[in-house]
């Protein structure tokens, strides 16, 4: 295994960051720990990079001990923070530069494995790093945190306030330096990005809700979920709220997403109960789950 963590717990100020936290990375698997912020994904990457001690448990990266071989993985991984730390004052040749020189490389002696990425930003090379839009901070990070060849890459949130092209963009990357034999966990607060991982880590509140393949997940769950949609939406999810046998009602895009509790439940019922309520425009149809409802539903 690339990465094992075993019953990892942190606290700040007695309040639980994460409780008991366990999984397992494969070697040159691409793995993402999906949840909301304040889920506890930046305090389980901090602890697996050395730079945040936990209370209790134990893990390895690469096969090092994040205590007792802390300069090892610092060595051997690549790490991406959620906010942009890199040296705005810098250009982006000079920040590359500047990361290569720390771990007694050269961009010539590793372009191969960022090749791909630093052609999209080697016209702006002589740009300062605080200039460059959120796209290209975000591949220049990239480069940075590879330039060294990392065994292991984290990246912790690295498309969260991304446009949507830039956010495709990334992930193609990531792909290709799997490829390479790189192993890559990432975190995100997208469900959607969730499908692009090999398995994944739902997560909430500092508790790992279930772990598994993405389609593994999405086959295994069982409950019909109705896309329902009507002219007045925010009395809509009132009115679904309180019909007697809801199970679950939250907003999904220009749609509710609504389960009953019944397994005998009859749409036609619910369409009468909504038109009593003098709403118009109903549309009540059969929705496909995604991982997202799976994460509402656990």
């Amino acid at each position: 295994m690339s990465i094992q963590v075993h019953n990892i717990s942190k606290s700040y100020n007695k309040i639980s960051a994460i409780d008991s936290i366990s999984f397992e990375v494969k070697e040159g698997e691409l793995f993402g720990l999906i949840g909301p912020d304040g889920a506890g994904k930046t305090t389980i990457f901090r602890i697996l990079t050395t730079l945040l001690l936990a209370n209790e448990g134990s893990a390895t990266v690469a096969g090092f001990d994040v205590v007792l071989d802390y300069k090892a993985i610092r060595n051997s991984v690549g790490y991406m923070p959620g906010k942009f730390s890199l040296y705005q004052d810098l250009t982006v040749e000079e920040n590359l530069n500047f990361f290569a020189t720390i771990f007694g490389t050269t961009i010539e002696e590793n372009y191969n494995l960022i090749k791909d990425i630093y052609i999209q930003i080697e016209p702006f090379k002589t740009r300062r790093a605080g200039a460059l839009s959120g796209g290209m901070k975000q591949k220049l990070a990239l480069c940075c945190a590879l330039i060294h060849k990392p065994t292991v890459l984290f990246l912790d949130e690295p498309t969260t306030g991304v446009d949507p092209v830039s956010r495709k963009e990334f992930w193609i990357m990531l792909k290709r330096l799997q490829e390479k034999g790189i192993t890559i966990l990432v975190s995100t607060p997208y469900m959607d990005e969730a499908a692009l991982c090999d398995r994944i880590a739902l997560i909430q509140k500092g508790s790992i809700l279930k772990i598994d393949k993405p389609a593994t997940i999405i086959k295994d769950y069982k409950k019909i979920i109705y896309d329902i949609k009507a002219k007045n939406t925010h009395q809509l999810i009132q009115d679904l709220k309180n019909y007697p046998s809801q199970y679950s009602v939250f907003a999904f895009g220009e749609y509710i997403h609504y389960i009953d509790e019944n397994d005998n439940f009859n749409p036609m019922d619910l369409q009468n109960y909504l038109e009593q309520q003098q709403h118009t425009e109903i549309e009540i149809r059969v929705s496909n789950p995604t991982i997202e409802d799976v994460f509402m539903d656990l």
